[in-house]
């Protein structure tokens, strides 16, 4: 049977007030912006639906633009649960912040991985990730603010292990997007950066008795398709919205470097402009070593693939994207999630799996706080509410974490003069406290796992031992007693003997560090 093809207006009027909606996407990739669109408008001029339950997997949105911002609307949603409110900021700030409605945060591994439960009827999935953080029912439960009070996760004893259980929420409207759909249904995504998990979705809403609905770029007939590109069978899809004019993602229309339809020239990729990001970046790719498999995150952590193209490191190590990307070379900012020349693509809860089975060699992430345990915040800090993403899942299971911010934040400046660092003017935010606000990383399980651990600043790197965080390196320029210490407001270890981090990080140009990554192992 042909689908019905249906207008984005349409489509937006499927929803009923009260539906629990399950909205495909990843930052700005894969996401069905004109039926985001019509949703919006329908709920401003007829104040229809209300009191949507809203589930993503993670961070829908550019910032202020576009996705699930088009829903920060008073009414419109009672209860979202998601992966990541980052890219969020009028729904996280008017709505969650603001205690307006209800809100959880799951973890981006366990999102994706909830939906194939869902699939399968299961009541909800098994997970040992989140144990000893804010997710945990022992702490917060990965409740974001006062209104949410129904506990959604719960600790379990399975085989004498400590588990948690994520209940799956019942569902009744899918709203995924492809590239390409044949009149029978079948949805193929040549052109997308990720493929996400719009099957697993597409699995449990359909087998709930809910609709599903997608937006392609284009239509074809059937049998033109090649059925390895058909990601979504057409059973499972019951409306089609045509959008012509759909973005790859929020930076740009379509880049062919990003899905594999072409390669970028290594060289056009270019280095970062030399500041205290690119320096953290800089050390932080100092740890990599051959046929390592890591991921890199966002914030300053996202520079590092730039420094590996700047040396050369191409086909040395193996980076892995959350959203399902492997190789490559991962993008940041509004490519976050995508990579360029990437080698293979994969659904990402296939790479949570991967994940939280500790297959990862480093975790190149960032931080917003530490504290005295060694504990990290990435999720709760000023008036943010962002929630954790993949973090909890890639930093709780890695084998090795490089955690990478500047020691002070809040107009830090600083200046390279002849290879030494300067702080000109000192941040006025402390980024090393003595508790952290909120626990997306637990130092104790870290040590327990005996996790190699790391914290790479622009003037000092420090390692967590068993006694207390570890000062192992400062920058050249960089007085320990004057630029360090004072804005640590906890003991640290001082040991006998202090490197000097590397004079080349500080001096415009490549490092020259391909050869020396080349003899390094993991244990160097």
């Amino acid at each position: 049977m042909e689908k019905e093809i249906i207008s984005a207006r349409a489509a937006a009027k499927i929803v009923k007030s009260s539906d629990a909606v399950i909205v495909g996407g990843s930052g700005g990739m894969g996401v069905a912006e004109s039926v985001l669109c019509e949703l919006e408008q329908r709920y401003l001029v007829d104040q229809n639906p209300r009191n949507l339950t809203l589930i993503h997997t993670t961070g829908i949105g550019a910032v202020t633009k576009f996705g699930l911002n088009r829903l920060a609307h008073e009414g419109l949603i009672k209860r979202v649960i998601g992966g990541n409110f980052g890219l969020q900021l009028p729904f996280m700030q008017d709505l969650i912040v603001a205690n307006k409605i209800e809100a959880y945060n799951f973890p981006q591994g366990v999102m994706c991985q909830l939906y194939r439960a869902m699939a399968a009827k299961q009541p909800g999935l098994f997970s040992h990730v989140g144990i000893g953080t804010y997710i945990d029912p022992r702490i917060e439960g990965g409740k974001m603010n006062q209104a949410t009070t129904a506990d959604l996760i719960d600790l379990i004893e399975l085989n004498g292990k400590e588990m948690l259980f994520f209940h799956a929420p019942e569902v009744n409207v899918a709203i995924l997007r492809g590239t390409t759909a044949d009149n029978h249904g079948n949805i193929a995504l040549e052109h997308e950066a990720a493929t996400l998990e719009g099957l697993s979705i597409a699995q449990a809403v359909y087998n709930a008795g809910g609709t599903v609905i997608c937006q392609v770029e284009r239509i074809t007939e059937r049998g033109k398709l090649h059925p390895q590109m058909v990601r979504i069978p057409g059973f499972l899809i019951d409306k089609i919205v045509v959008s012509a004019d759909q973005s790859q993602n929020y930076a740009v229309k379509f880049d062919p470097s990003l899905c594999g339809e072409s390669r970028r020239p290594i060289e056009t990729i270019t280095p970062d402009p030399m500041n205290e990001r690119r320096i953290i970046a800089r050390r932080a790719a100092l740890e990599l070593f051959p046929d390592a498999v890591v991921n890199m995150g966002v914030g300053v952590s996202a520079g590092i693939p730039n420094v590996a193209a700047e040396e050369g490191l191409d086909g040395i190590f193996t980076i892995t994207v959350e959203a399902g990307v492997i190789g490559g070379f991962a993008g940041h900012g509004l490519y976050f999630g995508s990579a360029y020349n990437p080698e293979a693509i994969i659904d990402q809860g296939y790479m949570f799996d991967f994940y939280d089975g500790g297959g990862l060699d480093i975790a190149f992430v960032s931080f917003a706080e530490v504290d005295a345990d060694a504990n990290v915040n990435v999720t709760r800090f000023g008036n943010r509410n962002d929630g954790a993403g993949g973090f909890i899942n890639i930093t709780q299971n890695a084998k090795s974490i490089v955690f990478s911010g500047t020691l002070t934040g809040g107009g830090l400046d600083i200046a390279m003069e002849k290879g030494k660092i300067k702080i000109r003017k000192e941040g006025t935010i402390l980024k090393f406290v003595q508790q952290v606000n909120q626990i997306s990383f637990s130092g104790k399980r870290a040590i327990n796992n005996r996790t190699n651990v790391m914290f790479v600043t622009e003037r000092a790197v420090f390692r967590m031992t068993n006694s207390g965080i570890e000062i192992s390196e400062v920058a050249p320029g960089i007085i320990i007693e004057r630029d360090v210490l004072p804005y640590i407001p906890f003991p640290i270890i001082l040991p006998s003997t202090i490197k000097t981090m590397d004079h080349r990080i500080f001096s415009e140009g490549p490092m020259g560090i391909k050869d020396e990554i080349l003899t390094r192992t993991q244990s160097s």
